[in-house]
């Protein structure tokens, strides 16, 4: 493709980078021949221009990721005529950054999104409404994604981004790195409670230096998976849900609950102890390497996060779901500028990264040859650990290749995983926050004030929670919970 373009641009033959294909060269002349007549030139015709996207995502951003973009581009402007310019924001700048983006009208096509911002920004009219656009634009993109994924996007029947069709249930790990498994004798089939960690922590800290800390943690969501047994009804304020078992349904202040109060007391424990770092709450860029961690993963995971963060082996505890909420299924969404002027190629190169598995690849791991290299059709092994853009944000996991060390069927499990998902008793409810943009800003922007120190154990919940709340109910707090307590109501009569 690249050779016929460069010999079509020398004799300026116009050709689109999707026809050029079909377009036969000119025969050579003889040597031997007369010249031809001199014939009046027509005016060449202007090159059509690739447009190129800006996709903002969340993660470590690639030190060689200009090498990665141009791999990419080189790719897709033949394959479906669009080319990408990969914006990464990281971890713990991630939040701030595309608020800021939203607020101040900066360009963009299409951006990572999840249940915390989605409503909230839709609502505020920054992503276009894609419902019936997506069908003609992208019709493989949308039978490939389950109706059910689908739907739980939508607000108000209406749906603003392309969710990600991956652990589209959420099942939370407790991670160890395997060295401090058998060295600390730790015993992974008796951790069930978030109390169960303290006796590991403390071992694993016994005997290293003082700067070693089992828990790192940083601003960006403090422990991972802290509130998980609160459904937070797509508001993207944490301190408002519904406990995800709770028949009645009722609209709770999620902080003041004991089970949660509990485990925040621990967190501060932990802080005054030296388990968890002491810069956490100020930290913005976690540390590649973790002795422990939480997240969201599914069977087989422990191999990408091991490669991802330069571990040799990590042991997972699976410790709560699977489950289905309507916020576990916007925990990954991708949504397109509502002021783009490319919305068609945006869902055209979305509907490529989750039906082309070259593409997935190459956004996965990077620079085929430099960053992975394939050791057959569908299992790679990494050469780096340095492609570190969330994968989880990018698309579907059903069309990337899995890891060498992984299960091959790795994604069959995860397949199973949604199957045999329990749900939310609020499965299906979006918080409709029409009329109530303002409480919405106001808490968030009180919850924003707070909940790094909070949730990374550096203050006193005891001391911390009533001043929180309070301000939360100045804020706007109580009207948020009528409301959703009456629209949930009417939902579920």
């Amino acid at each position: 493709m690249k050779r016929l373009l460069a010999l079509l641009a020398l004799v300026t033959i116009f050709a689109s980078a999707c026809s050029s294909n079909n377009q036969p060269a000119s025969a050579p002349q003889a040597t031997n021949a007369p010249a031809a007549p001199a014939a009046t030139a027509a005016p060449a015709a202007p090159a059509a221009e690739i447009p190129t996207l800006t996709w903002w995502l969340i993660g470590n951003q690639p030190p060689n990721l200009d090498e990665g973009i141009a791999a990419l581009n080189e790719y897709t402007a033949s394959s479906i005529g669009v080319k990408i310019d990969l914006k990464v924001a990281g971890w713990g700048e991630w939040s701030d950054k595309i608020t800021q983006i939203v607020n101040s009208g900066e360009s963009f096509d299409i951006m990572f999104t999840n249940n915390t911002k989605y409503n909230i920004q839709a609502s505020q009219g920054a992503f276009a409404d894609i419902t019936d656009l997506v069908q003609t634009a992208a019709p493989e993109l949308y039978k490939f994604i389950p109706q059910n994924v689908w739907d739980g996007t939508m607000i108000k029947g209406r749906t603003y981004a392309v969710p990600t069709y991956k652990d589209s249930s959420l099942t939370q790990y407790w991670v160890f790195e395997h060295e401090f498994v058998e060295k600390d004798n730790i015993d992974l089939s008796k951790i069930k409670t978030l109390a169960d960690l303290d006796a590991p922590f403390r071992a694993m800290k016994d005997g290293e230096p003082n700067s070693f800390y089992p828990l790192i943690l940083g601003q960006s969501d403090g422990f991972n998976g802290l509130l998980n047994s609160y459904d937070d009804l797509t508001m993207g304020i944490p301190p408002i849900g519904v406990r995800v078992d709770d028949a009645s349904r009722k609209v709770v202040s999620v902080i003041e609950q004991p089970d949660i109060k509990d485990a925040l007391k621990l967190l501060h424990t932990w802080y005054q102890d030296g388990i968890i770092n002491q810069d956490a709450p100020t930290l913005q860029e976690v540390p590649k390497y973790k002795p422990f961690f939480p997240g969201q993963g599914f069977p087989g995971a422990e191999v990408g996060w091991a490669a991802e963060y330069g571990v040799e082996q990590y042991d997972p505890v699976q410790i709560f779901g699977p489950i289905y909420t309507t916020g576990t299924i916007q925990g990954s969404l991708n949504a397109i500028s509502s002021n783009s002027k490319y919305k068609e190629e945006a869902l055209k190169y979305l509907q490529a990264v989750n039906t082309d598995h070259k593409l997935r690849d190459m956004l996965a791991f990077g620079v085929e040859g430099k960053d992975f290299e394939y050791k057959s059709a569908n299992v790679v092994k990494r050469l780096t650990d340095t492609w570190g853009i969330g994968n989880y944000a990018i698309g579907t996991f059903f069309v990337m290749s899995t890891q060498e060390g992984a299960q091959e069927d790795m994604w069959d499990q995860v397949r199973m995983l949604n199957d045999k998902a329990a749900s939310s008793v609020v499965l299906g409810f979006a918080f409709d926050m029409a009329g109530l943009e303002t409480e919405v800003a106001n808490c968030n922007a009180t919850w924003n004030k707070y909940k790094n120190e909070l949730m990374t154990g550096a203050s006193d919940p005891e001391a911390m929670i009533p001043v929180i709340v309070a301000d939360l109910k100045t804020a706007g707090m109580d009207k948020l919970m009528e409301a959703a307590q009456s629209q949930i109501d009417a939902f579920f009569q």
